[in-house]
């Protein structure tokens, strides 16, 4: 620190020895700040819990959807007879194939939404209110 203050030209000896910033006498325990916080909830088993939970759901849904997608896009290019051909009247192969595409995003969407009801929003929650319990007496400070 004095190296600091010679350079910028102040003088070390105008500091007032009772000025709690350079009180080194005591040496202070210091308390871990929010990022610490965050870092060390990250690093808890019960939060790689939840993501591992997360990632086995959505990783191999995304992929089924995306390969759903994919199939869909590849028969209307590559087989536009065969998405063509008539299933009832007027409704073609390419029309069902595509109200397909609606109605498994819909099920996508509630088979998320249950499956992080049932065995993700509890854990996250506990360990939110955990989090924030360690992070309520830094923001006190």
């Amino acid at each position: 620190m004095e190296q600091v203050d010679k350079q910028e030209g102040r003088d070390v000896s105008a500091v007032p020895i009772d000025d709690p910033r350079y009180d080194t006498a005591v040496p202070r325990q210091r308390e871990p700040g929010a990022a610490e916080i965050y870092l060390e909830v990250q690093r808890s088993p019960a939060f790689q819990e939840v993501r591992r939970r997360y990632r086995r759901f959505v990783f191999p849904a995304a992929l089924a959807f995306l390969l759903w997608y994919l199939a869909y896009v590849v028969a209307a290019t590559a087989a536009p007879g065969l998405m063509a051909r008539p299933v009832a009247g007027a409704v073609n192969v390419a029309m069902v194939a595509g109200l397909g595409q609606f109605l498994t995003t819909f099920l996508l969407t509630w088979a998320y939404a249950r499956h992080a009801r049932l065995r993700r929003d509890r854990a996250a929650l506990e360990l939110r209110w955990d989090t924030q319990e360690m992070t309520r007496g830094v923001a006190q400070r």
